[in-house]
């Protein structure tokens, strides 16, 4: 009787183990095979376990994510290419969804959405790995956006004010300056201490280039991550990669860092997943979109956001830039970002094409946050301008045809002028907040009131000139401020 208990015993332990075993240390028990793969998708068969996101191992060692679920099969996109798939090839499960490689490591190196390198420099050694899809931060854990991101730009500083942790949709047309606006905010955080991720989602190898060149040219590779799934490069990864400039971003976010995040671009984005959508045999819906991607960018997004102090203090500011047709911003993609963004930034066509640059629309335009993490001084002196500008461009339609107005809409005519003036700003110009203050408390007090185009300018570089060489910041008065503005402008009360 003895004997027997012990054989029980002897047969219950090894069963114990072989369960242990397979909870904690064999992950490769089921196993499928491949029924037929193109396309940048595969369809398995066998896998009856397998959950959504989750990271399948081929034979040869390339892997796939599980993307579609059917009685039948198993729906999965490629992540990396290979010729040596075929019908028959066995498929493991890994039972781990997709993470990427985070930390400071990654700083200054190119690298596509898996985390490889793609700068020519070895893989970088990184200890920690985020996974590319979580839940956000719930609400409790958030804080309200009360400190500003400046980006350099006359316009946005001003009138369309972005804070640490918004989200911030740049929209327009293609070709009319959205990138170029998005690598002059990411060069204007030099000593900054914000550490930014730039996203290239099925751009062009030139594109690439010539962005990654700008960066370094203007030592600002430093402080940035590029993540880039180029035009050639499969669905799978155009699709995963701003997942992955999230989850990098993400982690520094939780260390309490401020961070900055650009999607370029979310069309084409949407693209991908529309493809692979179909490939996968998923039912369209508008514009053949899947009916989930309003829930797929909506839950990239709200990932961005400004952390509490209890936990860190960390702040993820998202810039996902859109593509419109035509400047119509009434279709299915643009209208779906702009509900789930606190605001747009409006690249307008005819304005590119009359030499207003940057061609920011203001009057399509508007920050439904940023406005509260202004600094008081610049929110004061500013508080107007939107008005006043869009009240000008109304009033300016009448004297083209020669209508005669009164002296004092003749007046606000010629500041609107002035201020548009001011506006125009090149590319890589980018203005410290203190000459943005000094140039709004002179237009202000007027100024720049009767006098040329040519002496505007001349009396804008003077005033950046003695910036640079003040000790003002902007916890000094308004009278301080303009104290010092008549003396560089020689003005005598």
């Amino acid at each position: 009787m003895g004997r027997l208990i012990l054989e029980i015993q002897k047969t219950f332990d090894v069963a114990k183990q072989k369960v242990k075993d397979y909870k904690f240390g064999i992950r490769f028990l089921e196993f499928g095979n491949v029924v037929s793969v193109g396309d940048g998708i595969v369809w398995i068969q066998g896998l009856s376990k397998a959950f959504i996101d989750e990271i399948l191992i081929f034979e040869d060692g390339s892997r796939a994510m599980v993307f579609h679920l059917t009685k039948k099969f198993v729906g999965a996109v490629l992540l990396e290419q290979t010729n040596q798939l075929s019908s028959g090839t066995r498929v493991y499960r890994s039972s781990k969804p997709l993470s990427i490689a985070t930390g400071d490591e990654l700083l200054g190196r190119v690298i596509n959405p898996l985390g490889y390198p793609l700068d020519g420099l070895e893989k970088p050694e990184c200890k920690k790995y985020g996974e590319l899809d979580i839940l956000s931060p719930p609400i409790i854990n958030r804080d309200f956006v009360t400190r500003p991101l400046y980006t350099g730009n006359k316009i946005i500083d001003n009138i369309i004010p972005i804070g640490k942790g918004q989200r911030e949709l740049i929209i327009g047309d293609n070709g009319l300056g959205k990138s170029s606006l998005a690598l002059d905010i990411v060069i204007n955080q030099k000593d900054k201490n914000v550490k930014c991720i730039y996203v290239l989602i099925g751009q062009k190898s030139s594109s690439i280039i010539n962005a990654i060149k700008v960066l370094k040219d203007n030592n600002a590779l430093n402080y940035t991550v590029l993540v880039v799934a180029e035009a050639t490069s499969l669905p799978g990864l155009k699709y995963l990669a701003p997942f992955s400039g999230c989850a990098i971003a993400e982690s520094w976010m939780k260390l309490g860092e401020d961070t900055l995040i650009i999607y370029d671009d979310l069309t084409t984005h949407a693209d991908s997943y529309r493809e692979l959508s179909l490939l996968m045999r998923r039912s369209p819906g508008r514009e053949a979109y899947p009916a989930d991607i309003f829930y797929l960018h909506s839950r990239l997004l709200e990932r961005a956001t400004c952390l509490n102090f209890k936990n860190g203090g960390g702040s993820m500011t998202a810039l996902p830039i859109i593509e419109t047709k035509d400047g119509e911003i009434s279709t299915y993609i643009p209208t779906n970002l702009i509900s789930i963004t606190d605001g747009q930034i409006f690249f307008n066509k005819s304005l590119f094409s009359s030499g207003l640059l940057p061609a920011i629309d203001i009057s399509k335009s508007v920050s439904r946050v940023g406005g509260k993490a202004q600094a008081d001084i610049i929110k004061k002196e500013s508080a107007r301008m939107k008005l006043d500008y869009l009240q000008f461009l109304e009033l300016e339609v009448f004297t083209r045809f020669g209508t005669k107005v009164e002296a004092s809409v003749q007046r606000k005519i010629q500041k609107g002028k002035i201020l548009r003036n001011i506006f125009k700003q090149e590319r890589f110009t980018l203005y410290s907040i203190e000459f943005q203050l000094s140039w709004l408390i002179a237009y202000n007090e007027e100024f720049f009131n009767n006098i040329t185009t040519e002496k505007l300018n001349e009396l804008l570089i003077t005033i950046e000139e003695q910036v640079s060489h003040t000790d003002l910041t902007l916890e000094y008065t308004r009278q301080e401020w303009l104290k010092q503005i008549k003396i560089w402008l020689n003005i005598h009360d």
